[in-house]
């Protein structure tokens, strides 16, 4: 059986529900899907929106109002869910859903943004550092993981527009890369660029300088998994021509078996 999760960073959702969202979100009706930056209180949005009927709805605010946040429809039930991972100053900006399979464990993430200052940048590589070492000790217990959000960092030249114009700013930056580095040396994989190792996609785009015309873009948004789960990969790829937000939804596909 595939499966198809989508995971996008809607950069608000009662904008994004202007824009069609719940129109396309019927369309596509994936098994799963993983929002992030809703920026809205559960108590600011429509009944049909908070809970999707034939989806199980988990929504994670942050305490700040019009921040962050995120959000996970699944068809199929989850074992489990969580939302903190135990960090007084992680867990209160909404960053994190956890859904449990018997297939793997998703992390629904929204990394944070290092661009605003020097504090937020040593706060997005805390953060950083602190997720490498929870998921290695759920790799430790024997749990397979995919982790699907907004990075907010480009990895490689490949995966922006300007890479010399932007290595001196948070999103390109040497040490932000390297984390990306020392993240896939312990096993984890970059699910596009694993099948697509020359290919030009994006998946953010200023709403400056009509860039997004211009496909002057970015691909700071990721499906990772273990590399135990690589060989149930059967896609990996942005959706690019679905509008709604500075960033556009990304789709990982693969096989589970229905029976375990």
């Amino acid at each position: 059986m595939s499966i198809r999760i989508i995971s996008w960073n809607v950069n608000g959702m009662r904008a994004v529900l202007k824009k069609g969202f719940m129109e396309w979100f019927r369309k596509e009706n994936p098994e799963i899907l993983l929002l992030q930056e809703t920026k809205s209180k559960v108590e600011q949005l429509p009944p049909e929106v908070v809970s999707p009927e034939g989806y199980y709805a988990y929504w994670h605010d942050a305490e700040r109002p019009g921040y962050s946040g995120v959000a996970t429809f699944t068809r199929i039930k989850p074992l489990d869910v969580y939302y903190k991972v135990g960090v007084e100053e992680f867990d209160r900006e909404g960053r994190i859903i956890v859904t449990k399979y018997p297939w793997f464990t998703l992390f629904n993430i929204y990394f944070p943004n290092g661009k605003q200052s020097e504090e937020r940048l040593q706060y997005k590589l805390r953060f950083y550092d602190f997720m490498l070492d929870y998921w290695l000790k759920l790799r430790e217990k024997g749990e397979k993981l995919i982790i699907g959000g907004d990075l907010n960092t480009a990895h490689k030249p490949i995966d922006l527009k300007n890479p010399k114009a932007n290595e001196k700013y948070s999103g390109f930056l040497p040490i932000e890369r390297e984390w990306i580095d020392k993240f896939l040396s312990h096993g984890f994989i970059d699910t596009f660029r694993y099948l697509y190792p020359e290919k030009v996609q994006y998946t953010w785009w200023t709403y400056r300088f009509n860039a997004r015309a211009k496909n002057i873009g970015w691909r700071i948004d990721y499906f990772f998994v273990s590399e135990d789960l690589i060989d149930l990969v059967e896609d990996s790829y942005a959706m690019d021509e679905v509008m709604g937000s500075d960033h556009c939804p990304i789709v990982l596909k693969l096989r589970i078996n229905p029976e375990i």
